[in-house]
């Protein structure tokens, strides 16, 4: 679940920006569905951090959820506790690039 490639004092930090942050998706009764991997794909590629909530009695049933959503996203689960989980992926170094060529060409 976590990648190797985060150090441990980066999980820390990560988990201290995540500790303010609400949940941005929500897995209902319905599990994981297309539309929720779409909303799930576009929020890590905005925000790279976020807490996802998968409203599921059984912790089993959730823990695999969450699992199975960060595979699929490839992103890496930062911590979890209850039923709210937090998952991190690298905004890719392109979409950075066009942001600062974007916002430079306002100025």
């Amino acid at each position: 679940m976590t990648n190797p490639a985060l150090s441990n004092q980066s999980i820390r930090a990560l988990k201290s920006q995540a500790h303010a942050l609400k949940p941005v998706v929500r897995v209902g009764q319905h599990g994981v569905t297309d539309a929720v991997l779409a909303e799930l794909e576009i929020a890590l590629d905005h925000h790279e951090l976020l807490k996802i909530k998968v409203g599921i009695g059984d912790r089993d049933a959730r823990d695999t959820i969450i699992a199975d959503l960060a595979t699929r996203t490839n992103s890496t689960v930062i911590q979890r506790i209850g039923n709210i989980a937090v998952l991190y992926r690298q905004k890719p170094e392109q979409k950075k690039k066009a942001k600062k060529r974007s916002s430079s060409a306002k100025r």
